[in-house]
């Protein structure tokens, strides 16, 4: 199974993803330690990405998923803003979609209090200008506790939650 976190950043597509990869038994990964340094020096500055920047990082990240693939799968947290970028990721009909919705003054705050992170919150203006919301996968609203988009997020993917 491959399951792929988008939305802008600050939406906590890490965090569910990370979860979801423990649940699952699958590895994350997450998009953002795949940049290559030219790429993460621009974000540092508060440049945006234009889609050159991102075409090698995204095919990188498309086969990626195709190894994972063959092992079992993954999940894998990405921004993904456009259709486009979302079209390399979708490396088979089985991919599923988790996109996280939020308001833009929650997630602001968010982006706020990270630390050591290279995107800077004065970046999340032109992600919003960027982001194309797809009309599939599941649409997961940010707003309330990890532990229910945990488990929101398992419901669309077909998988019970275990009783302990």
């Amino acid at each position: 199974m491959i399951v792929i976190v988008t939305g802008v950043s600050g939406t906590g597509k890490t965090t569910l993803g990370k979860a979801l990869a423990a649940y699952l038994n699958l590895p994350f990964y997450d998009a953002d330690e795949f940049h290559p340094a030219e790429n993460i020096e621009k974000m540092s500055k508060g440049v945006p990405l234009n889609d050159l920047d991102r075409a090698p990082w995204l095919n990188s990240l498309a086969e990626l998923l195709i190894e994972s693939n063959a092992h079992g799968g993954s999940v894998l947290g990405c921004s993904a803003l456009k259709e486009s970028y979302r079209k390399v990721l979708q490396v088979n009909s089985e991919v599923k979609w988790i996109h996280l919705k939020g308001d833009r003054d929650l997630i602001w705050e968010r982006m706020l209090a990270r630390k050591n992170h290279y995107m800077k919150a004065s970046m999340l203006d032109s992600q919003f200008a960027t982001w194309e919301e797809p009309s599939y996968g599941m649409h997961l609203n940010i707003d309330q506790p990890p532990e229910k988009m945990l488990e929101e997020a398992l419901e669309f993917l077909g998988v019970g939650i275990k009783k302990i």
